[in-house]
């Protein structure tokens, strides 16, 4: 028999029959650019990483160390009598570089596309320098995980070019001594910033970052990260290198950056 139309379906509850004014009731979005999110879609973070210092190793301490360093430079080379001992596992036997400047470096990117490189000044600071390398991600934290890891970028040196060195915008890569293609400096998307706010928290470490319910995986692979202090060492306004910083007496992986100018 049906229901007569002044009769509810179902008893009404005291929360139904609370009164609301209208402009307690979120208005719907009109159209998609309204700020209507995926209710499938994972939430994203909201950004909060601060800009760097804009200028980066020009304090005056750091021009008075250079100076004297390049004096030290000029000596004469001394073979010293002893013997200096050596790490019998290759390795360096300390991860300090006299006059190196302490970065954050982070290695992410689907495991089956892209590897990207980003330089921090500290976990929570914008990325200064972001490559993306022709190399899969997941093939090079495998090489990281069996030894050391040379990167050496190279591009052309230009007559008369006051360029700085980190801000080229394409390099050569070599990968332990073989040619492995080429990376290119970019601006970071919002996936990027996403990734570097989801990691704002993390000093050292490696795993993966969801990037949905868990349901579909993308068909490149999970993104995974891997995060560590790099020591910038910069030689001339031509070279410049990053190492990786282990904890001491921890045999992790290592990295080594090497920039030239050519």
């Amino acid at each position: 028999m049906p229901i007569p139309p002044s009769t509810p379906p179902y008893p009404l509850t005291p929360v139904q029959t609370r009164s609301r004014s209208p402009s307690t009731f979120p208005s719907p979005p009109t159209s998609p650019s309204s700020g209507m999110t995926n209710p499938m879609s994972p939430i994203q973070p909201a950004i909060s990483l601060h800009q760097p210092n804009g200028k980066k190793g020009s304090s005056k301490h750091n021009k008075i160390f250079r100076r004297v360093r390049a004096v030290f430079r000029s000596f004469p080379i001394i073979t010293p009598a002893c013997k200096i001992p050596v790490s019998l596992h290759g390795n360096r036997l300390h991860d300090g570089h006299v006059g190196g400047t302490r970065m954050t470096g982070t290695l992410f990117g689907h495991r089956k596309a892209r590897v990207s490189l980003a330089i921090q000044e500290s976990p929570g600071s914008l990325p200064i320098l972001l490559l993306e390398l022709t190399i899969p991600t997941g093939k090079l934290l495998q090489d990281m995980g069996v030894g050391l890891v040379r990167i050496a970028l190279e591009c052309e040196k230009k007559a008369n070019d006051k360029t700085k060195i980190e801000d080229e915008p394409i390099w050569t890569l070599f990968c332990n001594g073989r040619k492995c293609g080429y990376a290119v400096k970019r601006e970071p998307t919002d996936e990027d910033l996403n990734v570097m706010q989801t990691l704002r928290v993390v000093s050292m470490g490696a795993g993966v970052i969801p990037t949905g319910d868990g349901a579909d995986q993308p068909t490149d692979g999970e993104l995974t990260y891997m995060r560590a202090f790099f020591e910038r060492v910069a030689g001339s306004k031509d070279s410049e290198t990053y190492y990786m910083l282990n904890p001491d007496g921890n045999n992790g992986p290592e990295l080594s950056l090497f920039f030239v100018r050519l």
